[in-house]
């Protein structure tokens, strides 16, 4: 084979990579439109935990809220179990896996985020507003299949409000 063939088939094999990429570019924004399908906001009440009031590297916690929808009626609950994998005084980094049991299924979801509280938790005044998004797993019932988006906004040390962000799985 000659250098000229050699650069041919290297020149066509980059215009077809190049047309290949622009396509699933077209495709993907595209998609990324498509994204939010199905939006589900919920309030929460806690209803237990076990926060320590000092959080060490390598001890899980849990929280549990019961949901409610708009109309105030309950409509399941929301279950984190939280593992802290760095603690310092401006705040830790924390991975959490969450189960929301609701009437017609359940959605499951992780994340990893950075919790803005200093070592010692949950001030009851003053408590500082705070939020993260988890990445949802999956789903039984009505959310078998489910991708998408959790993001939870802690009010108050005893509130919080999640927007549950359902996209098609199989765009």
């Amino acid at each position: 084979m000659t250098d000229l063939d050699r650069r041919s088939i290297l020149q066509l094999t980059s215009a077809a990579a190049i047309a290949g990429g622009l396509v699933a570019g077209a495709g993907g924004t595209a998609h990324a439109a498509r994204r939010a399908d199905r939006r589900i906001v919920l309030t929460g009440r806690r209803t237990g935990a076990n926060i320590p009031d000092v959080l060490t590297v390598g001890v899980p916690y849990f929280v549990r809220y019961e949901l409610s929808d708009a109309q105030g009626g309950i409509v399941g609950t929301e279950n984190a179990h939280c593992l802290p994998v760095t603690v310092g005084l401006e705040g830790s980094s924390v991975l959490a896996t969450l189960v929301l049991a609701l009437d017609d299924g359940l959605i499951t979801a992780a994340t990893a985020f950075q919790r803005p509280l200093p070592a010692v938790t949950e001030s009851p005044v003053n408590a500082q507003p705070w939020s993260h998004v988890f990445a949802i797993t999956g789903g039984t019932g009505s959310y078998v299949g489910a991708a998408g988006s959790v993001t939870i906004d802690h009010r108050t040390r005893d509130e919080d409000v999640l927007t549950i962000d359902l996209a098609d799985a199989s765009l």
